[in-house]
């Protein structure tokens, strides 16, 4: 496994900017020349937006039928890469994202709760850095809108050192919890106070994009650049969508869920995503097929809602980029999209309890919880998913769901638009990449180098390497990727990956032949295997990463 501190710091070359020991000139002026609308600093504004839960197919720009016009045009004006990879679930890859590392070495390996061992507290820790406190010492200003997800601290009057406000971010409106309400959302925050919205319609992924418009809005009149994180809930459970955007989506999936994985595997293929020798996985074992599955019509259901969420998701979205419009900084921004983690099979069970799940709407009804075909999702009284068989199809055409190291937990679409850079939109980024390169990405295109120490103490250094040279055109060489979540794991080592799930042997496929892992190799080059295994025993011992006993 490779450091790449060193390659970070290679690529910026001392300028005679403020702080001069810390900036750099771009390598090759990043294609034209950037420009602003006023001030003198000509470094771009960094937006980065995810997405919770969604399928690596849900995206029209990526073969779905959802309606998502505002994705596609990013992807159409930019890049999209084929082969980038999240952790598999929403907190590791949420610590990943801020701070280049693997989770383990945040502290963050598996969810908010503390096993007591260094790469399982649920907190982030103080050995990693995240990108907002690199980019406010590099001169941005750091925002962020929506989901926070990275300490076990929730209490109104408890611990807020692994707060946003306490990580970097100058401005925070959004959700220290994960899931919830979408329309009375637990833990929802303006800066370090809790704050509960009572009154009027409330739908959280618009007020997420409503308060991403207003930091866009306000920093424009400031000189400085502006880094702003606009992490989105949708489409994670509950299934809630307001009635009539529902109703577009009405009738579109009586056909099953079989019949949807056919028609976006055939788009897939045509536009380019998947390569045609590439097999559409089968449909997970524990699920049936339509023809005889009871309840269509709550099926039906369940998945025109999801639809609906994805669609307001792209709407949210849309609003932040005619903000940037608007205030004239459109051109020199880089936006960079993508999911935390695979679809969701989770079924909601009438028994959950949590902090997260309402009692009561706001008006004072029961909430009724769980996965019931005797009640139709989408109101604001009810509290449902839409379970495997939906999940299996947008993660078309790969394997397995969230939790799981398989192609259909880790992978996500990224859509990247850069335009004084990105010259040739609509094209394909194909070489592999990992969310653990965000940080290196925006740390580049700010001319800062990643320090050895922060605040005086050392900090673990960066794993992940830098984007920017895929957004020219370049190649980037081979880097081994490792995944740990619940005991499920695996390393990819250039056309080759290995993959397990919890207590089970090793498999192992080709990635240049076999995606959508159709043909376990492992018994045929069981060299191969054994020397994968020893990587990723040598990554597991580095990184705080231990097996999974539960």
């Amino acid at each position: 496994m490779r450091f790449t501190a060193m390659a970070s710091v290679a690529i910026v070359l001392l300028a005679s900017l403020p702080a001069a020991a810390q900036y750099g000139r771009p390598r090759g002026g990043f294609g034209r020349a950037p420009v602003r609308s006023g001030g003198g600093d000509e470094r771009p504004n960094i937006i980065v937006m995810l997405a919770d839960d969604m399928g690596f197919s849900d995206v029209g720009a990526y073969g779905g039928e959802i309606l998502t016009p505002n994705l596609d045009n990013l992807a159409k004006d930019g890049l999209r890469f084929t082969q980038f990879y999240n952790c598999g679930r929403c907190c590791p890859t949420r610590a990943s994202l801020l701070t280049g590392l693997y989770p383990h070495q945040t502290g963050v390996g598996h969810m908010m709760t503390d096993y007591g061992r260094p790469g399982y507290r649920g907190n982030l820790n103080k050995e990693c850095v995240t990108i907002a406190e690199l980019l406010s010492k590099a001169g941005y200003q750091t925002m962020m809108a929506g989901k926070w997800h990275v300490t076990r601290h929730t209490a109104p009057e408890g611990p807020k050192h692994t707060w946003p406000l306490q990580r970097g971010f100058e401005e925070f409106a959004g959700t220290i919890h994960g899931g919830g309400s979408y329309f009375d959302p637990v833990t929802l925050c303006r800066g370090n106070q809790y704050q509960r919205e009572t009154k009027g319609e409330f739908y959280y992924t618009d007020w997420i994009a409503q308060r991403a418009s207003e930091m866009i809005e306000k920093a424009s009149r400031d000189e400085k650049p502006f880094f702003l994180y606009v992490a989105f809930t949708a489409p994670h459970w509950p299934l809630h969508a307001p009635r009539e955007v529902i109703d577009r989506y009405r009738g579109n999936y009586a056909t099953g869920w079989d019949s949807l994985r056919e028609a976006r595997y055939r788009r897939m293929k045509a536009m380019g995503i998947i390569r045609p020798n590439w097999q559409l996985s089968a449909r997970d074992p524990r699920v049936g097929d339509w023809e005889s599955t009871p309840w269509t019509d709550w099926q039906q259901r369940r998945m025109e809602v999801y639809a609906a969420q994805v669609d307001l998701l792209d709407q949210g979205i849309g609003r932040v980029m005619e903000k940037l419009r608007q205030v004239g900084l459109e051109r020199n921004t880089l936006v960079m999209f993508l999911a935390d983690n695979g679809a969701c099979a989770e079924e909601v069970s009438p028994r959950w309890k949590g902090l997260h799940i309402p009692e009561q709407t706001r008006d004072g009804r029961p909430v009724q919880v769980g996965n019931r075909p005797d009640v139709t999702p989408g109101p604001e009284d009810t509290y449902q998913s839409y379970g495997m068989a939906w999940a299996n199809a947008s993660n078309t055409p790969l394997r397995m769901y969230k939790h799981y190291a398989h192609e259909g937990g880790i992978a996500t679409p990224l859509i990247v638009r850069w335009p004084t850079v990105i010259r040739d939109g609509g094209e394909f980024v194909r070489q592999p990449g990992h969310v653990i390169d965000i940080m290196p990405t925006c740390l580049e295109v700010a001319r800062y180098r990643y320090p050895k120490l922060y605040e005086a103490r050392p900090i673990t250094p960066l794993e992940g390497r830098s984007l920017v040279p895929l957004f020219e055109g370049e190649t980037r060489e081979p880097k081994v990727l490792c995944w740990e979540h619940e005991g499920n794991r695996a390393v990819r080592d250039g056309k080759w990956k290995i993959v397990a799930l919890k207590g089970r042997p090793w498999e192992l496929y080709d990635m240049e032949a076999d995606r959508s892992e159709t043909v376990n190799l492992a018994e045929k080059y069981p060299v191969i295997v054994q020397d994968l295994e020893s990587t990723y025993n040598v990554w597991a011992e580095r990184c705080n990463v231990l097996p999974w006993r539960r």
